[in-house]
């Protein structure tokens, strides 16, 4: 049997982030929420929707008046998004000038399709385009600690471990 060729992967463009946006987020995190719950995986951002969340939303918003939230789109739609700034006064301050990745989030539906890394592309792009060596995350460091895994996939080295409450983080950088 002869197989076609394989369908190209559709490429994902990154742009700034507009006020239209901020429901499209909520529904990424509403999937992201209801995929890691339905493994039981509650602990980083609980079992309720973001939508609807007065906080979260938020949170949302002051992201994009922040100017640092990009959307990255795949098959025309809205699939992932980002956002940089100051870094949260949770975790140690950096020694030098950098650019910290406030929120990270792809919609489950677009999973598996390189987003997140794309945006964090974009992230170390425009830290190096700003002059600035240092890229910043933190993230959920609980359950088996896939998300410091994946984040360690795209370059980024452990700095610290912290907890917020009884949330257990991992602050990780990464050198431009």
């Amino acid at each position: 049997m002869t197989r076609g060729p394989a369908t190209p992967p559709r490429p994902v463009t990154i742009r700034p982030a507009r006020e239209e946006d901020v429901a499209a987020v909520l529904a990424m995190f509403d999937s992201a929420v209801t995929w890691l719950t339905a493994q039981g995986r509650t602990g980083q951002w609980g079992t309720r929707p973001f939508t609807g969340d007065a906080k979260r939303t938020e949170q949302v918003t002051s992201w994009l008046a922040g100017g640092g939230m990009r959307i990255a789109e795949h098959d025309g739609e809205p699939a992932g998004c980002i956002s940089v700034g100051p870094a949260h006064d949770y975790v140690t301050p950096a020694a030098e000038p950098e650019l910290y990745v406030q929120a990270l989030v792809t919609g489950r539906r677009h999973a598996g399709h390189g987003i997140g890394r794309a945006l964090l592309g974009w992230a170390a792009d425009e830290a190096a385009g700003r002059g600035v060596r240092l890229l910043r995350v933190d993230c959920f460091a609980g359950h088996d600690g896939r998300l410091v895994a994946y984040y360690e996939s795209c370059g980024f080295t452990r700095v610290a471990p912290f907890t917020v409450g009884e949330w257990p983080g991992m602050l990780l950088q990464r050198r431009l």
